[in-house]
């Protein structure tokens, strides 16, 4: 395959369907708004709100988006294990602190993305450029095949789920209460002032994990090794991993979607949505985690990977034991 050529067909193609872009203006305004206010957000943190604050949010970004990874992502969007109620409830809450919408129509998105990954079809194609892949897909309307695509995926498992049809009818009610609420009146345990607990725990500890987020989409989908598929736009970035809580290890995600830890590499200190829903296993909330064979992951390596796996590829043969945890 031409991947240069077959990349310049794609880049003209999405030229010519999404020359006209629609502001999505629900969205727009209030993400213009927050990006106006860092500097005085930034402000706050360190001149204003209490260490036990700054603490607090650092805590509900990594709590939220073990809701999406380890709730919209791996168990809804990919059924890659599987849940009882009461985890599946902490999910949902989790989720509602991110503020990303309501995790059935958080799937059924992902499930586009998948099935139609990087072309017009993908709600945050990455062949449009970085900065659509990463905020523009929320700035603005989608486009005709997005639209069109998301009424043909299977998603009767996802309307099945009670659960998931209650946050999602109430979605703007919990996520405002969860996200913006709680985080705003919770300091004043500790005596915070309620407008610093606002700024500090509600709107920047949002913006920060969204844009942590969106970097899976953007960043680990144009730089970085494919060790598993080098034919692929995913890539393996241990940054995007950090920040996003496990999902940066894109290439062996896009590869092997239905694996419950969404990367081969990297550990639990890489991964914390994996630890997440290994300690729900082992107290039973958790259980059929699936994953793919060591076996297949070699196999598929020496076939399609670009040789820079640690352990099967070429570039380091000499190193045998894999990375603890991993």
């Amino acid at each position: 395959m031409n991947e240069t050529c077959d990349d310049n067909k794609t880049n003209e193609s999405v030229k010519k369907a999404d020359s006209k872009w629609r502001i999505e203006w629900r969205n727009a305004t209030p993400m213009i708004v927050l990006h106006l206010a860092i500097p005085y957000l930034i402000k706050l943190i360190f001149t204003e709100a209490k260490w036990q604050t700054n603490l607090f949010a650092y805590l509900l970004y990594r709590m939220s988006l073990v809701g999406i990874t380890a709730g919209a992502h791996r168990l809804w969007s990919h059924r890659a294990y599987k849940a009882n109620a009461p985890l599946q409830t902490i999910l949902l809450i989790l989720s509602s602190i991110a503020f990303q919408g309501s995790a059935y129509r958080w799937a059924v998105d992902h499930r586009v993305h998948h099935k139609y990954t990087d072309t017009n079809a993908d709600p945050h194609n990455s062949s449009r450029g970085f900065f659509f892949s990463h905020i523009g897909w929320i700035l603005l309307k989608k486009n005709k095949e997005v639209r069109e695509k998301r009424l043909t995926i299977d998603a009767d498992d996802l309307k099945a789920n009670k659960l998931l049809q209650f946050q999602h009818k109430y979605y703007m009610w919990l996520a405002n209460f969860f996200c913006f609420l709680l985080p705003t009146f919770i300091p004043k345990l500790w005596g915070e002032n309620l407008w610093t607990a606002f700024c500090v725990a509600g709107c920047f500890r949002v913006l920060f994990s969204s844009h942590a987020f969106y970097l899976i989409n953007s960043v680990a989908h144009m730089w970085g090794a494919k060790p598993y598929d080098r034919d692929m736009k995913p890539t393996e970035s241990k940054i995007v991993s950090f920040l996003a809580t496990g999902e940066g290890f894109h290439n062996f995600h896009h590869t092997f979607p239905q694996d419950y830890r969404a990367g081969e590499l990297g550990g639990y200190k890489l991964n914390i949505a994996r630890l997440f829903i290994d300690i729900m296993a082992k107290i039973g909330w958790a259980y059929d985690l699936r994953t793919v064979s060591e076996e297949m992951i070699e196999k598929r390596v020496n076939r399609t990977g670009d040789g820079s796996h640690p352990v099967f590829g070429h570039i380091r043969p000499s190193f045998e034991i894999r990375q603890k945890g991993s």
